[in-house]
């Protein structure tokens, strides 16, 4: 190596390796994440077949409409119970992130699982929430663990891988649907959602907890923890970010909820249109999904590196124009075409890489709260916002009902974008800074 080589290497920025225990850890909440993402989307893929089943044994008729109304319904309830998940970033605070984190995987798992025996779609209905409650906490614990867990100039990347997992969850169950749930049916691929107790058991026994954690909860801890954390977070230091925060998550769950919840019923419908079998068609409802969670995975990857270069409000309000206009372009466009199953979905990609706005909170969030409130505040941020989308998804169901199509309801989700675009004029701009103590 000659001597300007060896300049240049010398200019270039090392990052911090990892050392086994910070490895180990990211495996454990990624691949918690990504069986999170498996379990939410396994409904989204069998939703019909399920509720042609339950309904009749329910006393109603499994006309398409009907199907749309109680599917909207069942979605709905799956959102208000993770609204309710923000009862875990408390618990992480006091008890710490690996035993809690481990239990959510535990909770959601179950009753995933569960879903498989239902007789009905009210027992459906009811277990469809209790998974609800367990998937929302995966994701605040998660990404708190790594942001806490990494090394400060690596946890922003480690934000953005992280998130792809959730996606890789959608991929996997695309897969299993295409193979497993075509050839077994439905009940089979809840089944299958009972995987993340195995991850769950891991994490309890492999993983520390992070040392920003322990330094607050020690024998002789560094900083005090705090005794009301849900309290704290809209103390006046917080106020604002908390609800600024919270509207943003929001704004993207209501936003993108419909486009990636209807995509496999919306292709489904596309592919029946042109005379394309049953079986096939579902098969192709899991093509698009994979290619939606590709799209999403990239996104999410790409995310960090445009925020270090940009900052955190210009990448995310670029990242909520790009959904926007797929959206309109995918629902309200080539969801008409006689021919719209192959635009629709290459389309689907590029609603997925605007969906990688994902990858934003658990990189950004964090970096707005100490360590004695920032499970809470980040459970809180990505969990309210559920209650809002549960009642999107009631009116969705009801406009999909009345209009007879999900093409132009899901496409119209898209204006809330311009509503999140605006809201960031008051968001907390955080690039260069490093994660509060």
């Amino acid at each position: 190596m000659n001597s300007s080589s060896r300049a240049i290497g010398e200019t270039l920025p090392r990052k911090t390796t990892l050392n086994r225990e910070q490895i180990i850890g990211f495996w454990a909440a990624w691949s918690g994440w990504t069986l999170d993402g498996m379990d939410s989307v396994i409904f989204a893929l069998v939703l019909v077949p399920a509720l042609k089943e339950l309904l009749p044994l329910s006393g109603f008729a499994a006309t398409p409409s009907v199907i749309g109304l109680a599917g909207s319904l069942m979605f709905a309830l799956f959102l208000v119970g993770w609204g309710f998940s923000y009862i875990w970033g408390p618990l992480a605070d006091r008890f710490g992130r690996v035993r809690v984190l481990a239990a959510t995987t535990v909770f959601y798992a179950v009753f995933t699982g569960l879903a498989a025996i239902s007789h009905n779609v009210w027992e459906l209905a009811i277990f469809r929430f209790l998974a609800g409650v367990g998937v929302g906490g995966e994701w605040a614990l998660a990404g708190t663990y790594v942001a806490e867990a990494w090394p400060e100039d690596r946890r922003r990347a480690g934000a953005g891988y992280l998130q792809t997992g959730y996606y890789a969850g959608f991929f996997l169950a695309s897969a299993l649907n295409y193979t497993i749930g075509t050839r077994y049916g439905w009940r089979v691929m809840f089944l299958c959602g009972l995987f993340p107790v195995v991850v769950a058991l891991y994490t309890m026994l492999k993983v520390r907890e992070p040392r920003k954690w322990q330094r607050t909860h020690g024998d002789a801890p560094a900083a005090v923890p705090s005794k009301r954390p849900l309290r704290d977070i809209f103390s006046r230091p917080y106020r604002q970010r908390t609800i600024v925060n919270s509207v943003l998550v929001t704004i993207a769950i209501l936003g993108l909820w419909g486009g990636s919840i209807y995509l496999p019923t919306a292709v489904i419908q596309l592919a029946e249109r042109q005379g394309i079998d049953a079986i096939t068609a579902i098969k192709l409802a899991s093509a698009t999904t994979a290619i939606f969670s590709i799209g999403t995975i990239i996104g999410c990857l790409v995310l960090p590196f445009l925020a270090d270069r940009f900052g955190r409000r210009p990448t995310l309000a670029a990242y909520y124009a790009t959904a926007a206009l797929f959206l309109v372009a995918g629902f309200g466009w080539a969801f008409y075409l006689q021919a719209g199953l192959v635009p629709f979905m290459i389309l689907a990609f590029f609603i997925g890489l605007g969906g990688g706005n994902a990858a934003m909170y658990a990189l950004w969030l964090p970096e707005q709260y100490p360590t004695s409130i920032r499970a809470t505040a980040f459970a809180f941020s990505t969990s309210i916002g559920r209650f809002f989308a549960a009642g999107v998804s009631l009116c969705l169901g009801v406009a999909v009902n009345h209009f007879g199509t999900l093409g132009v309801p899901v496409a119209l989700t898209a204006s809330l974008f311009i509503v999140g675009i605006i809201t960031l004029r008051w968001a907390m701009e955080t690039r260069g800074a490093p994660l509060p103590d």
